[in-house]
């Protein structure tokens, strides 16, 4: 996983990415599974996405694979063609880590802003 793709801690710009701070990588979901369950092919592949449900890292693995062009594996709970898709629907995305974090962030606020519009009855 970490240590894969374009150079260090650099993306297709040359601008420093998730990469700089591997620390996430040590909450993976993943951490403790073999790596050739990450690194498969065809229907092994959704597998290897359920792992990356509910982990609480899956942005910044998604972000790091993204910015630094990981062709392999599953990251972030994407697969390769997954992510190649991604790519080419945004090829302009310098900082795939800021485009993730602002949307988890807008998220969080909209969920947030749901919960006190919809108080919990009970």
């Amino acid at each position: 996983m970490p240590g894969e793709g374009r150079g260090p801690n650099q993306g297709e710009d040359g601008i420093g990415v998730a990469g700089d701070d591997q620390d996430w990588s040590e909450y993976a979901a993943c951490r403790t599974a073999d790596p050739d369950e990450l690194f498969v092919e065809g229907a092994a592949q959704n597998k290897a996405k359920a792992i990356c449900t509910g982990c609480p890292v899956r942005t910044e693995c998604l972000a790091y694979a993204l910015d630094l062009r990981i062709e392999h594996g599953i990251w972030g709970g994407m697969t390769e063609r997954e992510r190649r898709a991604l790519l080419r629907r945004r090829p302009l995305v310098t900082s795939w880590r800021r485009v993730l974090e602002a949307a988890r962030s807008e998220h969080e606020q909209t969920a947030g802003a749901k919960d006190e519009e919809w108080p919990a009855t009970g």
